[in-house]
């Protein structure tokens, strides 16, 4: 099968670039012909007053985009689209030149910007959904992407303008969801029902169950206030006697967290920084448990599923995708979201509790083996895409839904 993949990379890597460049290499593993289309926001400048108003137009439409990426599909003949961000520098273009085309196109979405300029439901550290509830407006009174209302603006009008041109509903055959949370979120918000999918991320390579219970418990992501670090903090100055724990990451609030633990006199915290994927897992697999705070709807965090495989047990916020992920008693705890009394208690219990700790790692490993394998998403990706290609083949009134033999000689 021939695929044409689209991302628009992040200045700072995170895990919606990671997911798109396993899912590039999961493809090629299996031979199909894949060609990519990327962009970087490491492209935009804002040095003046000029370079805002352009970057704001390219937000909406970036005409470079369409051009160049009809003449791609024209040229290759893809038997799919399959698009991860368009956000900034591609710009919902893309999407019309697929119509242009006549490909189908298939979109994951890893954040809900569709829905909120800020694109995770957050605002003041709390839950919010007001851009859903009443209007896009609300998120430019707050200013909540980057704390700005005049890029929070020029965000809300790029969703506003799709949605007036129907560029979500009509141009875009499937959305791939990370979690049945999210696909409920985008169903209600008026996506259509029967484009709404859901396939979970995946691990890969396989990092190996983890030996002996774990002599510390870790955080991994990056440090930003979405993630709930202060909740963290808090949370360990209530734990006595003092526990160990590891913080792997970095982000804009590395500096910030680094006074408050030495304000709190936690001396057991220590701050690893941003550490290469190999070594990250390595102490991800002597941890006794994953400490995931989040404040935020998250979909399908990768830390999640990388402490599954390495059969490392999670204690994350009862929110969102991580209470569907973490099945309480079984795979790991949940505690109240925002509340560092509730997870200390959480914490101090798992720590005292090896036994229980150990059990919930090995259900976390079958857990990992019955869904979350490369080998799992794969089909579950090839059947997006061939269910994807019959409808369209189907509403374009062919007389036979398309038929696509994949590089091992296997029907699709």
């Amino acid at each position: 099968m021939k695929i044409v993949l689209v991302h628009n990379s992040y200045q700072q890597p995170g895990g919606e670039d990671l997911v798109y460049h396993q899912e590039r290499d999961l493809l090629k593993r299996a031979g199909h012909q894949v060609l990519e289309y990327h962009r970087s926001n490491h492209e935009v400048s804002q040095n003046s007053f000029v370079d805002q108003l352009a970057l704001a137009k390219r937000t909406i439409w970036a005409s470079d985009t369409r051009r160049e990426f009809r003449e791609l599909l024209l040229r290759e003949k893809p038997h799919v689209v399959h698009v991860h961000n368009t956000f900034v520098m591609i710009s919902p273009s893309v999407y019309w030149a697929c119509h242009d085309a006549q490909i189908p196109v298939v979109q994951t979405l890893h954040n809900y910007r569709l829905l909120c300029p800020a694109g995770n439901f957050l605002r003041n550290g709390e839950v919010c959904e007001e851009c859903v509830q009443h209007s896009l407006l609300r998120g430019v009174r707050y200013g909540c992407y980057r704390g700005s209302q005049r890029a929070t603006a020029s965000v809300a009008l790029m969703l506003m303008v799709h949605r007036w041109r129907k560029t979500w509903t009509r141009m875009v055959d499937c959305y791939i969801t990370l979690s049945e949370s999210a696909r409920k979120k985008f169903r209600e918000a008026g996506l259509p029902a029967a484009k709404l999918t859901v396939k979970p991320n995946f691990v890969s390579p396989d990092p190996g169950m983890r030996i002996g219970p774990g002599d510390y418990a870790v955080f991994v992501g990056r440090l930003s206030r979405e993630k709930g670090l202060s909740i963290l903090l808090a949370a360990w100055e209530r734990i006595k006697p003092p526990l160990p724990l590891l913080i792997v990451g970095d982000g804009t609030l590395r500096a910030q967290l680094n006074e408050e633990t030495a304000k709190r006199g936690l001396a057991s915290v220590t701050f690893c920084g941003q550490m290469p994927h190999r070594d990250t897992l390595a102490i991800l697999r002597g941890a006794r448990f994953l400490v995931y705070p989040s404040e935020c709807y998250e979909q399908c965090p990768l830390t999640i599923l990388e402490a599954y495989a390495c059969g490392v047990p999670v204690i994350a916020s009862a929110l969102g995708g991580m209470q569907e992920l973490v099945d309480h008693g079984r795979t790991g705890i949940l505690f109240r979201p925002g509340d560092p009394a509730d997870l200390a208690e959480k914490v101090q219990w798992a720590w005292s509790h090896v036994r229980e700790t150990l059990s919930m790692g090995k259900e976390c490993r079958a857990e990992y083996e019955a869904r979350y394998t490369a080998q799992k998403n794969y089909q579950t990706l090839i059947n997006v895409y061939r269910r994807t290609i019959t409808v369209r083949a189907r509403t374009a009134g062919s007389v036979r839904p398309l038929v696509i033999v994949d590089p091992r000689g296997a029907e699709l």
